[in-house]
């Protein structure tokens, strides 16, 4: 804490350059004073009264604080201008000059050039009024006392003597003032003026009042300094009244800023506020937040004066009253807040309670603030992970969508769908986190390889998508899409090893729609070029066998059920040799009324996704058994094969359903084949080895179809007991062909040698079954014995035969009791293949 202003020797030393001249001044007043009053020695009489008075004003002081100054309000000032008016100069002056003596003489705290100026002061002020007065050729009310002048004219010389005392004394105190804060002394003429001219207007008026009462009878001013002290004392209370008013205001309109959410707006605005509110000449705040660094804000009340840390700020000096920010129960400490003056100062009982309210005040909002911007951090940082990969900090699939819908309605936008090739292996070998910092590099090569206004998101594996913004021309995206891959290619390091990267790519764009189709068809495109084994494929209208309306079949499935439109074909499956019908599959067409005759991959992914599963298995089995039924009554017993949903076989009670349409049917389950789709239900074995057990305790038999084509299919054969399998009609048609006709011979020699029926699928030519009759398959399908047809045209075509001969759809190989030469490899085979003209029965 500095030493208060004005009791150094450096600083007294300046002040007495102006104090100075003003005692001089008021010394050579007092000398001209006494010269003069021998003029007036009948009036000698009156002048202990305004000495008396001008002394007993120090009692009815009232003090006013503006910053580290205390201004005193004392009735001395209307005394003095009363005085002027009622008697000659030389009186005024030397009773100023002598109260003024004796009132600083008993004040034992004031300095000499304090005392000095005080003295000074009031002297040249007092000259002023009553030479200013003089100078209008007023008359003094008591020099003439039998002719005294107008009321009128007292009260012009009243209000000249008032002006005159006001610029004397304000010229002089403000000068003093301006040298003891350092500011400008045009600053200081009009500051605080608010305050001061009502104490001028109250002087005014008690000096009036003085005049008037004397014109009403003289012998009141007997009852002057009773008068002078109710005057005071009510220009006091309305003073202090006034006071509170605006202390009370100021406090609500400081803590109106504080609703602020900003924390800088909040310490602004406070510190600002503060200074103007316990009339300060600078105001700090320094806080201690729980997060983030210790901060102070400090300000004159006009400009922020500094803004940072602690450490760096420039030291302030004087007189400061500190307060801690608490809130209103005492708790939550967040630092401090400081008034700083030049001198010191001691508050008022109000202003002590207005510093706690206004401390809690700040307290709570900065509290609020710091809640608010970790809310809004916290928000922030959600936003972002909510829009952003983990791993690789690139945009999620959510912020890639977003910022696609945004781009296309600006101009042509191209979508890259990008896939590593072989990254399972990556995982597998070298372990995931050899994985995480290969993706990390992919994804920062790939965003170095776009361009301004482009986003790369990764969706989620080693799966990338690009989006190309404003294009100049759709063919741009596929040369920016190998530019891209090219980025991939150089070799990625992984401690001692050097790892290289492969991708697919799918390509495709657009000028509108939503990003959302443009990913499907970029997905689309990506399949195509895994499977073909490209490296960037550009989406085709015609390659693609989705379709959008695919997607709202699933709202027609309910009526399709309940109206039969599921219409059940049946293709026959006959003995190679002999050419007789020996079973029949069933084929499930969708009849729409508006779309024609759908394929089975057309609807069953939108069938198995809605809970319409169980009734279109109920109704697909239902005409199977049906038709089994009528076979079985025209005298032609062969059995049906239905395929049958994955998801029905992870239905527990799928079997007691089977069970229930057999019965209801009159059908043996012996009659009913169930095909299994070898590829589809391998990762669900465990969960449908009681379901498939169940159909076999029933004598259903099972088929599994495509047998081949899957990854898996020893590993199912193992697990599933199966009765059949059936060779898929991709390894039939291409059976001349080396690998895929090993694949046919293994699976016949496979089946004969598990005890299984093997049927082919897809047989188009007689050279090819002869050849599989040859290899030891024995049965067979395709369009070479028939399409499927319904069951009516079947049952027709099983009565009228081939070359009269019922039941059969083909010729025999070979006639009854012809001797066959078979190949070499066949003969030598242990296994019992059947004889020229012997019958096979599943």
């Amino acid at each position: 804490m500095q030493r208060p202003i004005g009791t150094d020797d450096a600083t007294n030393r300046r002040l007495w350059r102006l104090v100075g001249p003003v005692v001089v001044g008021a010394g050579i007043a007092v000398l001209a004073a006494l010269w003069l009053i021998t003029d007036y020695g009948s009036l000698a009489l009156f002048l202990p009264l305004p000495t008396v008075l001008v002394l007993g004003c120090r009692y009815l002081r009232i003090s006013i604080r503006i910053r580290s100054a205390n201004t005193g309000s004392t009735p001395v000032s209307a005394v003095i201008i009363a005085t002027a008016v009622f008697l000659p100069p030389p009186f005024v002056i030397l009773s100023v000059a002598i109260g003024k003596i004796v009132d600083q003489s008993l004040n034992r705290t004031h300095v000499p050039v304090k005392i000095g100026f005080n003295i000074g002061k009031e002297v040249l002020a007092g000259a002023a009024a009553a030479f200013a007065c003089a100078a209008t050729g007023f008359e003094p009310l008591l020099v003439h006392v039998d002719r005294a002048d107008p009321l009128t004219s007292a009260l012009s010389a009243t209000v000249v003597a008032f002006l005159a005392y006001t610029v004397v004394d304000e010229l002089v105190s403000q000068g003093l003032f301006a040298m003891l804060t350092g500011t400008p002394y045009r600053q200081r003429l009009v500051a605080d003026w608010n305050i001061l001219a009502v104490l001028r207007v109250g002087t005014l008026g008690i000096a009036v009042t003085t005049v008037v009462l004397y014109h009403v009878n003289q012998w009141l001013l007997f009852v002057l300094p009773l008068l002078l002290w109710c005057i005071h004392l009510a220009s006091g209370n309305r003073i202090r009244a006034r006071q509170g008013n605006e202390a009370w205001q100021r406090l609500a309109e400081a803590t109106d800023e504080f609703n602020s959410v900003d924390q800088t707006a909040v310490l602004h605005a406070a510190v600002r506020k503060a200074a103007a509110l316990f009339s300060t000449d600078e105001v700090e705040v320094q806080i201690r937040p729980p997060t983030g660094e210790t901060r102070l804000v400090r300000s004159n009340g006009r400009d922020i004066l500094y803004d940072g840390t602690p450490e760096d700020a420039p030291p302030a000096g004087g007189f400061v009253i500190p307060i801690s920010l608490e809130s209103y129960r005492g708790d939550a400490d967040l630092g401090e807040l400081r008034l700083r003056f030049r001198a010191p100062v001691k508050l008022t009982e109000r202003e002590g309670y207005t510093l706690h309210t206004f401390a809690a005040a700040l307290c709570t909002a900065i509290r609020n603030a710091s809640t608010f911007a970790e809310t809004q951090r916290l928000a922030d940082s959600h936003a972002r992970a909510a829009a952003q990969d983990p791993l690789t900090r690139l945009a999620n699939r959510r912020k890639l969508q977003q910022y696609g819908d945004e781009v296309l309605a600006q101009g042509i936008v191209g979508v890259l769908l990008i896939d590593l090739n072989h990254f399972k292996e990556v995982n597998d070998t070298l372990g995931h986190s050899a994985g995480d910092r290969v993706l990390t590099t992919v994804g920062e090569r790939l965003s170095a390889a776009v361009r301004e206004g482009d986003l790369v998101a990764r969706f989620g594996g080693d799966e990338f998508a690009v989006i190309l913004a404003n294009l100049s021309a759709p063919a741009l995206a596929e040369m920016r899409a190998h530019a891209i891959l090219d980025a991939l290619a150089p070799p990625i390091h992984l401690d001692d090893m050097r790892i290289s990267v492969e991708a697919s790519c799918g390509v495709t764009t657009a000028s509108g729609g939503t990003i959302g189709e443009l990913l499907r068809r970029a997905d689309v495109a990506l399949y195509q070029a895994k499977q073909d084994g490209q490296r960037v494929v550009v989406y085709a209208h015609a390659r693609d066998t989705a379709d959008i309306g695919t997607l709202t079949l699933g709202g027609d499935l309910a009526r399709a059920v309940a109206e039969g439109q599921f219409v059940v074909n049946f293709q026959p499956i006959v003995d190679l040799a002999t050419g007789r019908v020996i079973a029949a599959e069933a084929l499930t067409r969708w009849h729409h009324p508006d779309r024609g005759d759908l394929a089975p991959d057309r609807f069953l992914p939108a069938i198995e996704r809605s809970g319409q599963l169980s009734a279109f298995a109920d109704a697909v089995l239902d005409q199977a058994l049906i038709a089994v039924s009528q076979w079985a009554d025209a005298g032609h017993p062969i059995p049906v094969a239905v395929n049958v949903s994955p998801r029905s076989l992870l239905d527990p009670s799928f079997p007691d359903a089977v069970a229930r349409r057999l019965a209801a049917r009159g059908v043996q389950s012996s009659s009913l084949i169930i095909e299994l789709t070898e590829s589809v239900t391998l990762s669900k074995l465990e969960v449908v080895d009681d379901v498939l057990a169940a159909l076999r305790d029933q004598g259903i038999r099972l088929a599994l179809d495509d047998f081949g084509t899957g990854f898996s299919s020893l590993a199912t054969l193992a697990r599933v007991a199966v009765d059949e399998l059936k060779i898929d009609r991709s390894f039939v048609a291409a059976m001349n062909a080396s690998a895929p006709g090993a694949v046919v011979r293994s699976t016949i020699d496979l089946g004969r040698s598990l005890g299984l029926v093997v049927v082919a699928e897809g047989i188009e030519r007689e050279d090819q079954r002869q050849q599989l009759w040859e290899l030891g398959c024995p049965a067979g399908q395709g369009h070479l014995f028939a399409r499927a047809m319904p069951a009516d045209r079947l049952l027709a075509a099983l009565r009228r035969g081939h070359d009269g001969r019922p039941g059969c759809l083909a010729p025999p190989l070979h006639d009854t009791d012809t001797v066959i030469r078979l190949p070499r490899n066949r003969r030598s085979r242990r296994s019992a293949a059947a004889e020229p003209g012997q019958e096979w029965t599943p």
